[in-house]
This record gives structure tokens, C-alpha cells and sequence, in this order.
């Protein structure tokens, strides 16, 4: 359903593909459509977390990973739209373009969230996390650990 105001592409995004992707595990969460927190935020005011369940192949990847650890999710929005370029956010700031926005409608559907590692198998490739947004069976495509001195700018400062 479209906004007032909203602008589509001319063409599906998924039609243009020119690179491969293998998901590398699923999220499980209690989420699917309509039921799904609309940020990280809100998700971590449920108190629900989520896991991760990698393809067993992948599982000596998490050697150095620890519980309490942040971790940069990515993940693919398998199920959203991807074609619009400006967007009326219901939050009600006016139309923005898709790339001011953390919609997850846009022409790649990659997510990224940061989150902390709750439990941990590596075993099994399964990790715990505290939260999610993302709806049940949610594709994984990469994990990357948080790292303060790499992924904070410079003298930034979240009041500006």
C-alpha cells in the first residue's frame, strides 16, 4: 500500500541482480508481519530475544565470539517490498528518501542490527541475541563483531 506522496522505481530491483548472496543461517524469532516490533528499540522493550541458527557449515566461524559480546547482524528482508525510492514514514516526518530512512523497504533488502550475543553454541552454530526486528526465518547473510574504535565516527557524540 502506498503513501501520499511516495515514489516507486520504474522496475523491480530483483530483476537486476548482479551479485551472488548465500545465506549463512536464519533468525528465529517470535516475529512475523504485523506483529513485529517497527525497530531494534522497540524490540528490546519486549524482552523477547531471538537466536540465530547458522548452517552447521558455518559454525567454526564463531570461534572468538563471546556471550555479552555486541555483534552487527545482517540480514536479508526476504518478505519486504523493494521499490520505492521516496517514502511517507508513518512516524510522520514527511516524505524522505528511501536512504535517509531505516525502512526495510528499499531496492537491497539488507538489514543490519547491532545486538548483544546472549548465549552461544558453537557447536551447533546457534548464538542468542537480546533482540530482533526481524520476522521469523529471516535470512542471515553476515556477522561482524561491534567494535567501538572502528565503528563509532571520530569525535562523534549522540548529542551532537
Amino acid at each position: 500500500m502506498r503513501r501520499e506522496g511516495e515514489i516507486a522505481l520504474p522496475f523491480d530491483p530483483a530483476e537486476r541482480i548482479e551479485a551472488g548472496l548465500c545465506f549463512i543461517g536464519h533468525i528465529r524469532s517470535p516475529w512475523a508481519k504485523g506483529t513485529a516490533p517497527k525497530n531494534l528499540r522497540a524490540a528490546r522493550e519486549t524482552r523477547q530475544g531471538a537466536r540465530v541458527e547458522l548452517d552447521p557449515a558455518y559454525a567454526p566461524a564463531l570461534a572468538g565470539l563471546e556471550v555479552g559480546q555486541a555483534i552487527q547482524l545482517m540480514y536479508w528482508v526476504d518478505r519486504g517490498e523493494r521499490d520505492l525510492l521516496v517514502q511517507n514514514p508513518a512516524h510522520g516526518r514527511g516524505l524522505r528518501g528511501t536512504f535517509a530512512l531505516r525502512s526495510p523497504v528499499r531496492p537491497n533488502p539488507i538489514a543490519l542490527g547491532t545486538v548483544v550475543i546472549t548465549s552461544l553454541d558453537p557447536e551447533t552454530g546457534v548464538i542468542g541475541i537480546d533482540a530482533t526486528d526481524a520476522w521469523d526465518g529471516t535470512p542471515v547473510l553476515d556477522i561482524k563483531p561491534w567494535i567501538d574504535t572502528v565503528d563509532v565516527p571520530p569525535g562523534w557524540r549522540p548529542d551532537g
